[in-house]
């Protein structure tokens, strides 16, 4: 009977939050009557706020995964100090109902990193006290959602059985990335143009935006986790059309990184000797570009180039947080004009260092090294990927900040999602779980590495 007592808990709660969300359905059905005729605008959002409701009471993992392409879109919706993207926006539309109605008990590694993220949330709080400005309470709320929001998110697509679809939307809307990026060097190319390239397709992006996405679409792809049910072939392509993307945005972050990642997942892997000279066919060219990259900047004669701007801001940094330096002087304080610079830091612990101080960069560091911890410890054929894609995030963020939506959430997005995906395949009989992979990933057969 105790045994099934926590059972039998849990329906009751889905029960009751199930016929919650009818009864809001139902009040909103008859605002959208009320409103249809002098607010029709108004009434055609509630209208999908009901559809909303509606799926999510029918399946929670819907609209999660519905969003996940949405979660690439950088497009600013605001302004000032307080702006956000549309892919924050997505983010939080995602994550309501996959708090609500997420599958329980959350997994013990889900838990850690959880637990981890409220510690650094926390610890930044004290900064948020100490400096009140619109984009500091912003920022500290934007960062919770960027690491719970998508640890949820991702666990919501992962356990209601849409590992794979998520993983296969990722990279179809990397693919169109990366697409709009080789097309638009190649037109650069031919006008003999060798700078950047800046995508401008659908929207104008970064360099370092566009690069970093890109390479974590090669790092999925390279993964190719068995569960997500792609072909080696195309996984091959593909993987070549967006290292070719991040090749011309020439974004040194971005190639770092996806080095990094490779020799991680394969220190992961099984494999035989092949894919170690593979790697090393692939890694070498990237490494010397990089090299080359910046042994020019140093040679050259501009003293505002990226890597002479980035030591002039290591500087000014330091003496912005010699100001507080035990708890920092405001998240995002580079979009005030409490101070007479105006540049970001140029690395992630410099930024968390002079926003939040000694104490938020220890609790930065201790949720870092729990998402790792809970990734690594995963079987490998479902945490080979997690692993990989937060280390590239990690060694990007090296040359930029961190704090950043898409490259800060995608991260735990997949991690979530490849937690939700071992919880699925635990719960699914034998030979009856799509999501379900042997336990040898990283061997010639079946490999789930393209070799």
């Amino acid at each position: 009977m105790t045994a099934l007592a926590p059972a039998a808990s849990g329906r009751r709660s889905d029960i009751i939050k199930r016929g919650g969300l009818v009864l809001i359905s139902i009040a909103l059905v008859g605002a959208v009557g009320h409103l249809s005729v002098v607010q029709p605008v108004a009434a055609a959002g509630i209208a999908l706020a009901v559809l909303a409701a509606g799926l999510t009471a029918l399946q929670p993992g819907l609209i999660p995964l519905a969003v996940l392409p949405l979660l690439l879109v950088v497009l600013r919706l605001g302004s000032g100090g307080v702006d956000l993207s549309l892919s924050d926006f997505a983010l939080a539309a995602a994550a309501v109902p996959a708090v609500l109605l997420a599958k329980r008990p959350f997994s013990p590694g889900l838990r850690a990193v959880l637990w981890a993220s409220a510690a650094y949330q926390f610890a930044t709080l004290i900064t948020v006290v100490n400096n009140p400005y619109a984009a500091n309470v912003v920022e500290w709320a934007h960062a919770w959602l960027l690491v719970a929001g998508s640890l949820v998110v991702g666990w919501a697509v992962g356990t209601n059985g849409y590992g794979r679809a998520g993983v296969r939307l990722l990279t179809a809307s990397m693919t169109l990335l990366a697409a709009a990026t080789v097309v638009e060097g190649v037109m650069r190319v031919a006008r003999g143009d060798l700078s950047p390239v800046y995508p401008s397709f659908p929207y104008a992006m970064h360099k370092n935006f566009a690069g970093t996405v890109l390479a974590m679409g090669v790092v999925m792809l390279y993964a190719r986790p068995s569960w997500a049910g792609l072909a080696r072939r195309s996984s091959l392509a593909l993987m070549a059309l967006m290292l070719a993307g991040v090749l011309f945005t020439q974004s040194r972050q971005a190639i770092l990184g996806l080095t990094a990642a490779v020799f991680v997942l394969v220190l992961r892997s099984r494999s035989d000797r092949r894919r170690s000279k593979l790697t090393l066919l692939v890694a070498a060219p990237l490494v010397l570009f990089v090299s080359g990259l910046v042994q020019d900047q140093v040679q050259s004669d501009n003293q505002f180039n990226s890597v002479f701007q980035r030591l002039t801001w290591f500087q000014d940094s330091m003496t912005i947080w010699a100001q507080d330096p035990w708890f920092g002087v405001g998240l995002r304080w580079w979009y005030t004009d409490r101070f007479p610079v105006t540049f970001q830091p140029p690395n992630a612990e410099i930024e968390v260092l002079t926003s939040a101080g000694v104490v938020g960069l220890v609790a930065f560091l201790v949720l870092m090294a729990v998402a790792l911890r809970v990734a690594w410890r995963l079987d490998p054929a479902y945490g080979s990927l997690a692993v990989a894609v937060l280390v590239s995030r990690l060694v990007q963020s090296q040359l930029d900040l961190y704090w950043t939506a898409v490259q800060a959430s995608l991260p735990f997005v997949i991690l979530g999602l490849c937690l939700g995906v071992q919880r699925f395949s635990e719960h699914q009989p034998a030979g009856l779980a799509a999501d379900r992979l042997p336990s040898t990933v990283g061997a010639d057969a079946p490999t789930g590495h393209p070799t």
